[in-house]
């Protein structure tokens, strides 16, 4: 993981589509743990450590390399691409 991410230019979303739950586990009836927001254009999909990952696929689909969580209390980001968490204070987010 490195310090720094390249790509924070990209940041075009601040808030979530929604915080509902991840539309694409809501659609198959799936489950989530936590959920992830994509920074270039707002999708909302489920983290790595639920089942179908959809915050990831998102990434490896669209080539959008920035999330930040939206869970409750948190704030922070992370850069796919270089393997760098942002935090709260660089993207000049509010926690959830």
């Amino acid at each position: 993981m490195t310090d720094e991410c390249t790509h924070l230019d990209q940041v075009a979303v601040l808030e979530p589509e929604n915080r509902e739950g991840c539309p694409e586990c809501l659609a198959l009836g799936g489950t989530w743990v936590h959920l992830r927001s994509c920074l270039v254009c707002g999708q909302v999909g489920c983290c790595d450590s639920s089942p179908a990952k959809h915050a990831t696929a998102h990434f490896k689909e669209s080539g959008h390399p920035l999330m930040r969580s939206v869970e409750p209390g948190e704030g922070w980001g992370y850069c796919y691409t270089d393997d760098a968490m942002i935090s709260s204070t660089t993207l000049g987010t509010r926690k959830y």
